[in-house]
């Protein structure tokens, strides 16, 4: 019972590291997307997250999901002392990125004008090289995900992330402000409409090339910090390889084998589940305008809105289920190959619990406060408030689902069934892509049909995952601590916490300033329902983050007993 508690606690702590970094990346994140806005304009904001959501799909295909896939696979050879087979994973992980990468890296570069408009060639092209450097980083991280250490993982997206935005802001606002002459940033495309918005159009450019160079800086000092890393533990290492007595070794081909196997499912898997947005930026952008014969440049300032602002903020609360799912995927897989299936499913019921008393307090708290969350991040918005406001409710729904499809994913994944989730996200497509053109094509919904297809789209794949999970390995979610009670005590925040707001409106007239203590005073009216309304006990708090002190102050208030 003590190891048991044990890997709980572990499989938490590690999920919490992680969420943890991923919560502040993502802040970093918002923070900077603000004075980059001020800088490039809902135009530029526009340019970049359509050049983006095309990069992340290439970046997709060739190496993101390399940490996940390569954790799986180095989990099961560690879980069973193998270290000179997890060992020669790890080289032939590294062989296959730097090919697979490099033309990966060469093939967005050169065919950049096949994804998207003339206006966003160069900036999809500043991010080719950015592919190539994140394979590399992606093995390291695949490596300290299957030895169970998330710590170096965690530092490096922190890192990853504070320089992308030093260097977004700096570099949007050089080549806006010093490159005005600048030959090789002058748009041919421009002499076909007018010199003010033709002006409009190539500054909007600049400015997404810088932050397009933020993304590739940032992946640089990843990468660098994860090597550094990995030397200190390299001694460990190979001292465990010297000492591996194991006669079966498995040969160049089997690896590439092993890889290739692995890897290609998780990658159209995450790609599957990432091509919704490069679908939707598709309708978006090109066919919905040409069908209505709407003014570009509108269109790609709503996009930026949407895209650039809504969608950041609704990602936030996401980071703790990625998190949970990059700690589950390497603990699932080593239960699994043990064959003790009764602590899988104890693990995956926790992991889902976890997520679930974290996600929905978010979203129902965007939705509550939807304007001045987004005027608190992007004080710019005010003009467009209507737009981002309703797009940031819509698509507050989707962040339970994605956090539940996520997560569940993952636990596919783990179990070996690997292709369900690529099946699951290709059926959603479908149904979100029919749904998207009704909307677009015969309402007048705008680029809130998008928010709309895009919550459609993760609550299919999450409800296909969850039962997916149950027939896989006889699992069965307890739902009432899980998802009502969470649920409940989240409108009591929302309600209490609006209550504050509307009082600080009356008090100071600001939503921005009245948003902050509203926001202060729902964390902890949460935590009091939460236990009242007895959705989790002293154990399972104690196995959260800092969950002794959760436990202590909880005792104190008598909330617990």
């Amino acid at each position: 019972m003590k190891n048991k508690s044990k890997l709980t606690n572990n499989l938490i702590t590690q999920a919490g590291i992680l969420a943890a970094a991923g919560i502040i990346s993502r802040i970093i994140g918002l923070l900077y997307t603000s004075p980059l806005s001020g800088i490039i304009g809902d135009l530029g904001l526009g340019y970049y997250s359509s050049a983006y959501n095309y990069y992340t799909i290439i970046l997709l295909v060739s190496s993101y999901s390399i940490p996940s896939a390569i954790s799986k696979v180095m989990a099961q050879k560690l879980a069973v002392g193998e270290y000179k087979n997890a060992h020669r994973l790890f080289l032939g992980s590294l062989f296959y990125v730097l090919v697979i990468g490099a033309a990966a890296s060469a093939f967005l570069f050169f065919g950049a004008g096949l994804f998207v408009e003339k206006a966003e060639i160069p900036v999809l092209r500043f991010f080719a090289p950015t592919i190539f450097v994140y394979g590399i980083l992606g093995v390291l991280r695949g490596f300290f995900q299957a030895s169970k250490n998330m710590i170096p993982t965690s530092v490096s997206q922190i890192f990853e992330q504070i320089a992308n935005a030093l260097v977004s802001v700096g570099a949007a606002f050089f080549l806006v402000t010093f490159t005005e002459s600048n030959p090789f940033l002058t748009m041919k495309p421009l002499n076909t409409i007018s010199s003010e918005s033709g002006y409009a159009v190539e500054r909007a450019v600049r400015g997404a090339i810088g932050s397009a160079l933020g993304t590739g800086t940032g992946v640089i000092i990843a990468l660098l910090f994860m090597f550094f890393a990995y030397m200190r533990i390299r001694p460990g290492f190979k001292k465990n390889i010297l000492e591996d007595k194991h006669e079966n070794i498995d040969s160049a081909g089997t690896i590439i084998k092993t890889i290739t196997l692995i890897v290609t499912p998780f990658i159209l898997s995450t790609a599957m589940n990432n091509l919704a947005s490069a679908v939707n930026n598709k309708l978006y952008k090109s066919f919905y305008p040409s069908f209505r014969g709407l003014d570009l440049i509108p269109v790609a300032e709503h996009w930026g809105i949407f895209s650039g602002k809504s969608m950041k903020i609704s990602n936030i609360p996401i980071a703790f289920a990625s998190a949970m799912a990059a700690a589950m995927i390497p603990s699932i897989a080593q239960l699994i190959a043990t064959r003790k299936h009764e602590e899988a499913r104890g693990k995956i019921g926790l992991a889902v619990k976890a997520t679930m008393l974290i996600s929905i307090p978010c979203a129902v708290g965007l939705f509550v406060f939807a304007a001045p969350v987004t005027l608190l991040l992007y004080p710019n918005t005010l003009a467009n408030i209507d737009l981002a406001r309703y797009s940031l409710m819509a698509l507050s729904v989707s962040v339970i689902f994605y956090a539940l499809s996520t997560l569940n994913s993952s636990v596919l994944q783990g179990l070996g069934r690997v292709n369900l989730p690529i099946l699951h996200a290709g059926i959603a497509l479908v149904i979100q892509t029919a749904a998207g053109v009704i909307l677009l094509f015969f309402t007048d919904l705008d680029v809130f049909s998008i928010a709309i297809t895009t919550t459609l789209y993760s609550a299919i794949i999450a409800i296909l995952n969850q039962l997916a999970v149950r027939r896989a390995i006889g699992y069965r979610q307890e739902m009432v601590r899980t998802f009502v009670i969470p649920f409940g005590a989240s409108v009591i925040m929302g309600g209490i916490s609006y209550g504050v707001y509307r009082l600080f409106i009356m008090i100071t007239g600001s939503m921005r300033l009245s948003v902050l203590p509203a926001l202060v005073v729902a964390v902890p009216v949460y935590f009091v329902a939460l236990l009242l309304l007895k959705a989790v006990t002293a154990e399972e708090l104690a196995a959260f983050p800092k969950g002794a002190t959760l436990v202590r102050l909880a005792r104190k208030l008598h909330l617990l007993k």
